[in-house]
């Protein structure tokens, strides 16, 4: 098979993986369940929050595991981990098994939010490896589907699953363990590293895959209103699925498009079609019989402001002001999900799942909306620097959280809207701009100690957010009312405000690092 259709089915894989990958995303829709069933108090609740996201402090052994083990292998542990931390919280539900404790439930979770980032880990280096002269534009492209796993989840749960909320809850935590392995298994066997040989245009194959993945997005936001009834959501996942195989066309024309330019090449020569000849030939006569003036896009080297390691990075104001950055904007905006069903239940708001839905289908957005600056913009000499989107991304991000203190369910879904397009962006354009001021070298190590500050986050944000909760509804396990998390969204706005002038002041920084940078150099 030609190596351009083993190149886009490789990231039509990644796509499948990385849809089904967030399943820490979907705790909102089952938190206030899962409360209940284990009899915690919101503290508890906000440590199991935590404990998924403090999977993520040890996703470096993911990255020195593919150094060593074939990538299917790596796929297959990390889907092994989601159904060992999900399953066996499910058979616990299930009253299949007894005897686990709330402590047991933490490193259960813990081990189920390490399990994302071995598939994150394979997804990024295929994409990466797969995609040189176009890296930065697939890695966007294929890591915003993480944003659509938690509409997708409540989707095949709605669909399925009574009313019922102790049903539900059991549901997300069965479909959590089996859902990756199953997927996982599926895209093994085209989710692998090809030998791309000579660079040459993908353009069209990236239009027709922004237009799929576009079209899904507004299907995704559209859906996420309406009814709720199980017969439409079953007509919503059935529309998911499509758009989740239609990527596929792309490969498909390419293996078409392949075999037409073969027969050409015989035709034109005036021989039979002999399919035993050597490949590169065939594709170096193809490119003979094209058009001289079409470009062939180079993999160049990333611009990058210095190639560092770990300890010299920590020993650089750049970091910290990024680091600070981070844990007040995307961090927060990702601690404000993870809280969701419980503000939602605060407030009377009864669609629970239809939030969680919203959230993640705006998250999908502001994940995609980076890669498609990058890939329509990226000659332009007017789009801006990554520090400098962070910037306008932030300012917005501090907006909806005071916009939240108001008690109107349009609030809640107006900011709850805004948070997920400025979470998944910021959480998008980090990748890039990790390695452009840090290097490549390093990437694996130096964004793994930056996103440390996720699980940091989680904790101390969703800690003091709980004590709040329980200071407001006197100490009992449940709070009712727009007190119960007034004060903490007045918190976090401000902190994020600040998080806004320290992101001018990196964006200052590294101005004259990215005026230097060529336009075009986006898309390498």
């Amino acid at each position: 098979m030609p190596s351009r259709t083993l190149q886009w089915l490789s990231l039509v894989g990644v796509i499948w993986l990385q849809s089904i990958n967030g399943t820490n995303t979907n705790f909102p829709a089952y938190s206030s369940q899962l409360k209940l069933l284990l009899s915690l108090s919101q503290l508890q609740l906000n440590n199991l929050a935590f404990a998924s996201d403090a999977g993520k402090l040890f996703g470096l052994i993911s990255g020195i595991a593919l150094v060593y083990l074939p990538l299917y292998l790596v796929l297959m542990i990390g889907s092994l981990l989601g159904l060992i931390g999900y399953g066996l919280q499910y058979l616990f539900l299930a009253n299949q098994i007894s005897s686990l404790s709330f402590w047991h439930v933490f490193f259960l979770s813990i081990l189920a939010g390490n399990s994302i980032c071995w598939i994150n880990t394979v997804c990024y280096v295929v994409t990466i490896q797969n995609f040189p002269s176009y890296h930065q534009v697939a890695v966007g492209l294929s890591t915003s589907y993480i944003g659509l796993s938690a509409k997708i989840y409540t989707d095949i749960v709605d669909a399925f699953v009574p009313s019922f909320p102790i049903k539900k809850a059991k549901a997300y935590l069965l479909l959590n363990s089996i859902l990756p392995l199953l997927v996982c298994i599926i895209s093994a066997p085209i989710v692998r590293i090809i030998d791309v040989g000579k660079p040459s245009r993908m353009d069209g194959g990236f239009i027709v895959t922004f237009a799929i993945t576009i079209a899904m997005g507004m299907f995704a936001v559209i859906s996420s209103f309406g009814s709720t009834s199980s017969r439409t959501m079953g007509s919503r996942l059935i529309g998911i699925g499509a758009f989740l195989l239609a990527p596929l066309m792309v490969p498909l024309a390419e293996k078409t498009r392949d075999a037409f330019r073969l027969k050409w090449w015989t035709d034109r020569e005036g021989r039979v079609c002999d399919f035993t000849i050597d490949e590169e030939n065939v594709a170096e006569s193809v490119e003979d019989g094209m058009e001289q003036n079409e470009k062939i896009p180079e993999a160049q080297e990333i611009h990058v402001k210095e190639e560092i390691g770990v300890k010299l990075m920590l020993g650089r104001i750049d970091f910290w002001l990024y680091f600070f950055v981070y844990i007040s904007g995307a961090t927060l905006g990702l601690v404000f999900l993870n809280n969701l069903g419980q503000i939602a239940e605060s407030r009377q708001c009864s669609r629970i799942s239809s939030l969680v839905s919203l959230s993640s289908s705006f998250s999908f957005f502001g994940r995609l909306l980076p890669s498609l600056l990058d890939y329509f913009l990226s000659r332009s000499k007017h789009l801006m620097s990554r520090p400098a989107s962070v910037v306008l991304l932030m300012a917005p991000l501090s907006g909806a959280f005071f916009l939240l203190v108001n008690g109107e369910n349009f609030s809640l879904y107006l900011g709850t809207a805004i948070i997920g397009v400025c979470t998944g962006a910021i959480t998008s354009i980090a990748v890039s701009m990790t390695t452009e001021l840090f290097g490549t070298k390093n990437f694996g190590k130096n964004h793994n100690v930056v996103v440390a500050n996720i699980p940091l986050g989680s904790f101390v944000y969703g800690y003091t957010a709980a004590l709040r909760y329980r200071r407001e509804g006197n100490g009992e396990a449940r709070c009712l009312g727009i007190e119960c998390y007034k004060k903490t969204f007045i918190m976090w706005g401000s902190l994020c405000a600040l998080g806004t002038f320290f992101a001018f002041v990196l964006y200052v920084r590294t101005r004259k690092f990215y005026a230097q940078r060529p336009a075009s150099s986006n898309k390498s």
